[in-house]
């Protein structure tokens, strides 16, 4: 692990949501329709220095939902989309695990998350993790991270049925990742 003061802080960011509209299981390609603010907030972060990596739960696959070279092709179509809106994506993380394996990579454990640190000399408590479930904030708070919710995909619904039981509120609620990469903008480094 790189010394702490070579260390540099990310935005984690979940797919489904929020960066694509939520389909429930994304099971064709055909279904992966990217927002149109996405290309530009992920730019803006992108020449801000920040690494862009995306963290996903994807237990579809090991479900049998879909096979795994499902992901790698939505993927793919992710990152051609965003190419052509001039922006990139550092990583993109998948844990493909049922919640019922209690694995350390299944959001919000952190495994995912450490994974990254150690692949992208991160400092996790500098960096930011957002998404459209408190799970994304959970995660965040699991890793000593700042929590952003958009209220886009699950998220506007998160906000107005299960909020009152959170033990904590996000750092930050953005209307979309365009607003949440503005606030991330406005944050001392």
């Amino acid at each position: 692990m790189p010394e702490l003061s070579r260390l540099r802080a990310a935005v984690f960011v979940d797919r489904d949501g929020t960066i694509c509209e939520e389909v429930g299981y994304l099971n064709h390609v055909s279904r992966f329709r990217m927002f149109p603010f996405v290309g530009a907030a992920l730019r803006r972060l992108n020449q801000a220095g920040y690494p862009v990596i995306v963290v996903s739960n994807q237990s579809g696959a090991a479900r049998g939902y879909f096979p795994e070279s499902l992901l790698h092709e939505v993927t793919e179509l992710m990152k051609q989309q965003l190419s052509e809106a001039g922006a990139h994506l550092d990583a993109v993380y998948y844990c493909l695990h049922p919640s019922s394996e209690s694995c350390a990579c299944r959001k919000p454990k952190t495994g995912m998350l450490e994974c990254a640190a150690r692949d992208y000399a991160i400092d996790l408590q500098r960096s930011f993790v957002i998404g459209d479930r408190y799970i994304d904030v959970e995660l965040a708070r699991n890793a000593r991270a700042r929590g952003i919710l958009v209220r886009t995909g699950y998220g506007e619904g998160e906000l107005a049925w299960h909020a009152a039981k959170w033990p904590a509120a996000p750092e930050f609620i953005a209307n979309d990742l365009a607003q949440a990469a503005d606030w991330i903008l406005r944050q001392p480094r």
